[in-house]
Formats: C-alpha cells, structure tokens, sequence
C-alpha cells in the first residue's frame, strides 16, 4: 500500500471534516446539527490516529491503541450489561428527592420499556413465523438505532454548547425562570440560574466594568402567588445585587417567551443600539434555549448551571424530547419510510408463505 497518497487523503479528509465543524459551531453555536458535524470530525480524528498508528508500525503506539480500544469495549460491555440496574436506580433517586410527576418518570419508563422488549422479543423468536420475526426485528432495531443517533448527536451539541463563553462586557443578563415551591420561593434549580447570573455580574463588577442589568424573566403560574420573575429578584436581591439593577419580564409562560418578550425589554431601552446579552439558565436545558434566543431573534448566548447528578439523565432526557417534538416532521418522515419497508417485507414474506 502506498502509505504516502493513503495518509494525505486520510489528513485532508480530517481536516476538511474539523474545519466544518469548527465553522459551524463557531459561526452559530446554538444549531442542533452542531452535535452531527462535530461526531463526524471526531470519528474522523480518530480514522486519522488509526492510520497513524498503522503507518508508522510503532509496537509502543499498537499496545497503546489496543488498550485504549479494550477499555472503551469493557465500558460499553458494562453499560450494556447494566442499564436497566442504572436506569432504575436513577429513577428511585429521583422519585424520593424529586417527587412523582410524569417528568421524573422518564429513566423507569424507559427501563420498563426495555424490559418488555425484551419479553416480546423471546414470545416473537417462539411464536411468529420467521418472516414476521425478521421484519418487525429490523423494524424495532432501526428505530434503536435512530434515537441512538440522535440523541448522540443531541448530547454532542448539549455538551459542545456548554463549552461556549465569551468575555466581553455584558449590558444585560437574562435568568428565565422555573416554577417555584409552596407558589412563592425559588427552588433549588431555580436558585442555581440565579447564583450564575449573580456570579456573573460580580465578575464583571469586581473587573471595573460597568454593571449589566439582570433580566428576571417568567411569569405567574397557577399554582404561584407570585410571578417567578418577582420571586427571583427577591432572591437576588437577598444575595447582595442592587434592584436599581434588576428588571422584571412577568408575563412569559414558555421558554420560547422568556425570549421573545426579554428581547422587548431590551430593544425599548436600547432602541436599536448594538448589545451584549447572555441568558442563564440550567446546563440541560441550555441548548434549546439557545433555539429559542435564536428563534426570537435575540443576540445573545448561554451560560448553564450545573445541576445535581442524579437529576441530569431525567432532565437531558426530556429535553431531547422537546427536540424530537420540535423537528417532529423530520421524524415522522424517517419512521414513515422505515414503517413502509417493513410493511412491504411483511407483504412479500406472506406472499411467498401463500406462494402468490
């Protein structure tokens, strides 16, 4: 083999596949498909050191790659073997500390799910003929296969976005808000948003730039004797920031309007002057509020707070949900396509049964 020609196709190919990538996260970071082109130049990087290490027939760099290959092998083994104790575990933890809404339910759902696969699985292989077993297995590993490809790439751009931050001076930040416990006091997740948002702003203080105004936006459910965005202030206001620097946004129900009706608060006191904006919000969620900035025409980035391990896999799980339903077209189309092929496979194959 000409190694020569082979490596530089091999370079050119990654650096075309990283370039894209690059440019497409640093010109909009808050695009879902960034999760796709970022798992292709990483795929990339990787068929690149594979060639490398081909190429230059180094032992030292072979034991290397084959140790690393192993431990990714042990660790997809062990999860493989051991999701439904994780996921059931995870679902216990969050129904104690979490309550028992249909949201917290989301990691037991799946396990039960799962586990009646796996019996429908084993009454199929026993009970259908063959044909049948093979169209519906193809049918069920498919759709396996597509939420393991979405959601990938849904968690690349989660966590790629995460990564995003800028130095430059704020003139307002944008805390959305969350639902509030007994109708008045800022939870615990609520509270996180704030404290990023007050951090924030000390910084930029402390750094002898002018104070960013901070942006308390959600509105009064239900169930809540106040609005959240007057509920966060107060808890700002408790933690040291001056309510001459604090504005209210109380009248948005939805994250897509925590956006819209910010960008009216800002735009009336900006009147059409170039700013700098960031909203703050939890690290799961951060990504389609990211969509939705954009969606609402407002420039300005994230910043996530962290949230407690045990919550996260419930939370992120909801929110590629939310993404699955925004791009719901796209997805219907793609099931719609692999539903049609197993229905003709189930034709032919009881076509060929009744020998039509």
């Amino acid at each position: 083999m000409n190694w020569n020609w082979f490596i530089f196709g091999t370079v050119l190919f990654t650096a075309g596949c990283c370039g894209l990538a690059a440019y497409s996260y640093l010109s909009e970071p808050r695009r879902l498909r960034n999760g796709l082109v970022i798992n292709i130049a990483l795929l990339s990087l990787v068929g690149f050191a594979a060639t490398m290490v081909m190429a230059i027939n180094s032992r030292f760099l072979l034991v290397i790659a084959i140790i690393v290959l192993v431990m990714v092998v042990v660790l997809l083994l062990m999860l493989m073997a051991f999701h439904l104790v994780l996921l059931l575990w995870n679902a216990l933890l969050v129904w104690r500390r979490e309550g028992h809404n249909l949201g917290n339910m989301l990691t037991l759902l799946i396990a039960i799910g799962l586990i009646v696969l796996s019996i429908l699985d084993t009454v199929e292989r026993q009970f259908f003929p063959s044909w049948l077993f093979y169209s519906i297995t193809v049918f069920v590993n498919f759709c396996w296969f597509y939420v393991f490809i979405t959601g990938l790439n849904f968690l690349t751009a989660l966590v790629a976005y995460n990564r995003w931050r800028t130095h430059k001076p704020l003139q307002y930040l944008i805390v959305l808000g969350a639902g509030l416990i007994d109708g008045k006091r800022v939870s615990g997740l609520l509270g996180a948003r704030i404290d990023v948002a007050i951090k924030r702003y000390q910084k930029q203080v402390a750094a002898g730039q002018p104070a960013p105004t901070i942006i308390f936006s959600g509105g009064q459910g239900r169930d809540e004797l106040v609005s959240e965005a007057s509920a966060m202030r107060d808890y700002a206001v408790a933690h040291g920031i001056p309510e001459s620097d604090t504005l209210l946004e109380d009248q948005s129900k939805t994250t897509l309007e925590n956006m819209r009706f910010s960008r009216k608060v800002i735009d009336s006191r900006q009147q059409g002057r170039p700013y700098q904006a960031m909203f703050c919000t939890n690290n799961y969620h951060l990504l389609r509020a990211g969509v939705f900035a954009r969606m609402a025409g407002i420039d300005a980035n994230g910043i996530g707070a962290k949230t407690r391990l045990y919550f996260l896999p419930n939370a992120t799980i909801r929110e590629y949900i939310a993404f699955m339903v925004m791009n719901k077209r796209r997805h219907i189309i793609v099931m719609g396509l692999a539903l049609a092929y197993t229905i003709i496979t189930l034709i032919l194959g009881a076509m060929h049964i009744l020998k039509f």
